[in-house]
Formats: structure tokens, C-alpha cells, sequence
């Protein structure tokens, strides 16, 4: 009989073809990490020609502000320790005005409107971001704060031989300063509170800074210390001085550069912070 189950054949043996083995694929080396001073150097350049456009009116404006308010103090202030203090606060509010104000209001925008995941795409450090913008910021301010200390100097007629100090108090104050409004605008919940802190900054170093310290009150001073640009007006007002204390204006350019390395840190976490979210 003839079975209609086919046979079970035994399994042919396929011979290995001959030749060389496949290749292995290699993946290819990834590109290198962006390094901090590059990548810092290409932010603060982006910032500031993106400054030197939308913040020219802005700047005229806090320029404005500053020598009105010297102006007004005139006649309340004579001269002495009071006129020094008048006239250099007015300046750094110039600073405070770009650097905290407005810098706050930007990283609020940018966090709000979902910029913060262009800048996490791009293979730069954090640090490279929040210290591009602050430096931009701060840099911007350099006209608007030696046109103000020119000005105040002549208003109240004092010696502009050490004007030079503001090559120092005016990074330190707006590194202090642009670390603050950065930290600030990233880590407010809304586009709205970051504008509202920055402008509460802002007033806060008109009216600890340019008030002399001498006429407020105790629990203000206190207040006064705590306020990063303070140390920059003390160093600016001591300078305008006929025999300056070189050691207490070292003294206090140090502890606003402290403070700056701080709040740029802080700023940079909070970054970090946003940038995940």
C-alpha cells in the first residue's frame, strides 16, 4: 500500500559560503562635546546683537531715569558722603535697570514661550547660556552707566579722576545683577510674575541704592546689605573720594564678585531646573 504521508527527508547540511566573514558595523565616533568658552563666546555674541536692536530705547530710557533722578536729588543734596552716594547708586541703576529687569523678563518670555528647548537642543553647556545672556546684558549697559557717572559728576561736582573704578563695578555689579534676573525669570511659574519680580528688583535698587544709607532706617540697611548691587555703589561712591581707601574699595569689588560667582550659579541650576521641565 502506498502511504500518502511524504517521507521524512533528512536535513540537508548548507555549506558555509566562501569567502571573507561580513564586515562588523562600526558606529561612528559622536561629535565632541562644545566647550564652555566657545559656546559662551557664540551666545554672548547672538545676545548682543540681538540687544544692540530691540534694547537701544530701553537703555535711553534707564539712562534717562538715572540722570532725572539725580536731577531731583539736587536739591535735596548739597554735597559729601550723601551727593557720592546719590551719584553712584543712580549709575549702577542703570545696570540693574537692563541687567535684573530686563534680563528677567526675557528668560520668563523665553521660558514661557518654549525657547528653553531650542537652547536644550543645541550642544552647549547650561552655564554657557545663562552667562552668554548675562554678559550681553550687563555689557549693554556700559554707555547708558558712564554717561550717568559723567553727568552726576559734574551735577554735583565731584572729581572724576577715578572714574575708572567702573571697569571693575560695572561687570561685577552686572554679573550680581544679571544672575539675580536670570534666576528670577527661570524659576517664576509665569510670564507674569518674572515681569513683576524683575521690575520689584529694579525698585528695590532705586531705593536702597540711591538713597544715601546714612537716612534710612536700621531694618533697611539690612535690606541694603542683602541687595547684590549695593557693594557696587559702595566701591563707586568711596572712589569719588580725594584720598581713596583703595583696601575697602578692594574689599567691597570682592564681595560683589562673590556674590556674582553665587547668583550666576544659582542661575545656572535654575536653568537646569527649567530646561528638564
Amino acid at each position: 500500500m502506498t502511504s500518502i504521508i511524504p517521507a521524512r527527508t533528512a536535513p540537508s547540511r548548507v555549506r558555509p559560503a566562501s569567502g571573507p566573514p561580513p564586515a562588523r558595523t562600526v558606529p561612528g565616533p559622536l561629535a565632541p562635546r562644545a566647550r564652555l568658552l566657545p559656546s559662551l563666546a557664540a551666545v554672548y555674541r547672538a545676545q548682543l546683537s540681538r540687544a544692540r536692536v530691540a534694547r537701544i530705547p530701553l537703555l535711553f530710557v534707564a539712562t534717562f531715569q538715572s540722570v532725572g533722578i539725580m536731577v531731583l536729588m539736587r536739591g535735596v543734596v548739597d554735597g559729601g558722603s550723601e551727593a557720592r552716594a546719590v551719584v553712584a547708586g543712580s549709575s549702577v541703576l542703570v545696570v540693574a535697570f537692563v541687567a535684573l529687569n530686563l534680563l528677567a523678563q526675557y528668560f520668563g518670555h523665553l521660558r514661557a514661550g518654549g525657547g528653553l528647548d531650542h537652547y536644550a537642543t543645541l550642544p552647549v553647556p547650561p552655564a554657557a547660556v545663562v552667562l552668554g545672556a548675562a554678559a550681553a546684558y550687563a555689557s549693554f549697559t556700559v554707555p547708558g552707566t558712564v554717561f550717568t557717572a559723567i553727568a552726576g559728576s559734574v551735577l554735583f561736582q565731584l572729581p572724576m579722576t577715578h572714574l575708572w573704578v567702573l571697569a571693575a563695578v560695572i561687570p561685577l555689579s552686572g554679573a550680581a545683577l544679571a544672575g539675580l534676573g536670570a534666576a528670577l525669570g527661570l524659576l517664576a511659574p509665569r510670564q507674569e510674575l518674572a515681569t513683576l519680580l524683575g521690575q520689584l528688583g529694579m525698585s528695590a535698587a532705586l531705593l536702597l541704592g540711591v538713597l544715601p544709607a546714612e537716612r534710612l532706617p536700621q531694618p533697611v540697611e539690612w535690606a541694603r546689605d542683602l541687595l547684590p548691587s549695593t557693594y557696587g555703589v559702595e566701591a563707586l561712591a568711596r572712589s569719588f573720594d580725594a584720598r581713596p581707601d583703595w583696601g575697602v574699595i578692594g574689599f567691597f569689588l570682592a564681595v560683589c564678585a562673590a556674590v556674582g560667582v553665587l547668583s550666576l550659579a544659582v542661575a545656572t541650576w535654575a536653568y537646569r531646573r527649567a530646561a528638564v521641565r
